[in-house]
């Protein structure tokens, strides 16, 4: 089996002592392993910058996508309606949790080379009194754009609605003081900048709104208040946790304070992504979003002019050498993605873009 380091917003690459937790079996009953579950949300709430009396945490089993579907139809009640802000994939796949759900919502959509505008935000709500949430997603991965959720949340709390984020590809990575920037519920991934592994999501959640949420529900596994009502207690989860993953997870988060916190994280995300845009440009690679709202997550390059190798020839050429980059999800242009977060250093970058050179050279697309 080809070993390869990962460089996507996750699943990505992990250290070998986050990995050796998994090799540890517990039970989900055990003292201890609750114990844990219980520090891991403590820490969660320090990370965003919250107390205990206003804030708490739920882990709930699943992907991300998980996460955001128990929010979304825990705590849009039938008398509710959520206004859905998308300029990617990932706010558009909060349209789909809100149809099947049976959902009163509706969506307003700006290009993927766009931010979300928080102008357009508060005419709407202005216009629709009805409108009682409001959903977007921080880090876009779809473009690699770091919406500004700051400059949203201050439009939806001057309005007096809920505001819900996916920081699925940001929180950890990006410094996110929750209450000083309106948000009432914000949902990441073990897999993503804690630089855990895949196997969990956990929702931060304003603790009045999380109990007025209760009966709502339109799921049983995913009924976000039943869950933090059972965790609440003693750290037990409602139905059978991910045991090996909130190991890994918890190893992450102490590996994440030794590393200096999100500021120090954050500074390495952001000279990964700095770098490797110089290289890629260097090599006739532009990023497909705007310098002032790349995120520091993932980048999308556009191919260089006349080329004509597909996706696939550059994967396998790169991955043979030591990594996996993602293929491009916007529509209009030919892309690729690659993403910076996880154990990536500099010398990563730097070894990518002598690959990246090699392989142009090769197929003579110059």
């Amino acid at each position: 089996m080809i070993q390869y380091k990962l460089l996507t917003p996750g699943p990505l690459t992990t250290t070998d002592t986050v990995k050796q937790q998994m090799m540890v079996d517990h039970c989900t009953w055990d003292d201890d392993y609750k114990q844990i579950t219980q520090e891991i949300r403590k820490e969660l709430l320090k990370l965003a910058h919250v107390s205990e009396e206003e804030y708490t945490v739920i882990l709930m089993q699943g992907s991300g996508t998980f996460g955001v579907e128990s929010v979304l139809t825990s705590v849009v009640g039938t008398e509710d309606k959520l206004l859905i802000a998308a300029n990617g994939a990932y706010g558009e796949r909060m349209g789909d949790i809100a149809k099947h759900a049976g959902l009163r919502f509706e969506t307003t959509n700006q290009h993927y080379s766009e931010i979300i505008d928080a102008k357009k935000i508060e005419e709407i709500l202005k216009q629709d009194t009805g409108v009682t949430h409001v959903s977007m997603v921080h880090s876009e991965t779809t473009s690699g754009i770091l919406n500004d959720i700051e400059a949203v949340g201050k439009v939806v709390k001057a309005q007096n609605r809920v505001f819900v984020v996916d920081a699925m590809s940001s929180f950890g990575g990006v410094d996110i003081p929750m209450k000083d920037w309106g948000i009432d519920f914000l949902i990441s991934s073990a897999n993503k900048c804690i630089q855990g592994v895949p196997g969990f999501s956990y929702i931060i959640a304003r603790k009045d709104l999380l109990i007025a949420s209760a009966g709502k529900a339109r799921s049983l596994s995913l009924d976000l208040y039943e869950q933090w009502k059972t965790m609440e207690v003693d750290g037990k989860w409602r139905f059978t946790s991910p045991t090996h993953v909130v190991l890994a997870f918890y190893q992450a988060m102490k590996e994440l304070k030794e590393e200096g916190g999100i500021r120090a994280r954050s500074r390495r995300y952001r000279e990964n992504n700095e770098l490797l845009i110089e290289k890629m440009g260097q090599l006739g690679m532009k990023p497909y979003i705007d310098g002032a709202y790349q995120g520091p997550i993932i980048t999308t390059f556009f191919y260089p002019e006349n080329c004509h190798f597909k996706f696939e020839e550059m994967y396998h050429y790169i991955k043979e050498r030591g990594y996996a980059i993602y293929p491009g999800k916007v529509t209009e242009a030919e892309t690729f993605r690659v993403g910076n977060i996880g154990e990536i250093y500099k010398e990563d970058i730097l070894k990518l873009s002598e690959i990246m050179k090699a392989f142009l050279e090769e197929y003579n697309h110059e």
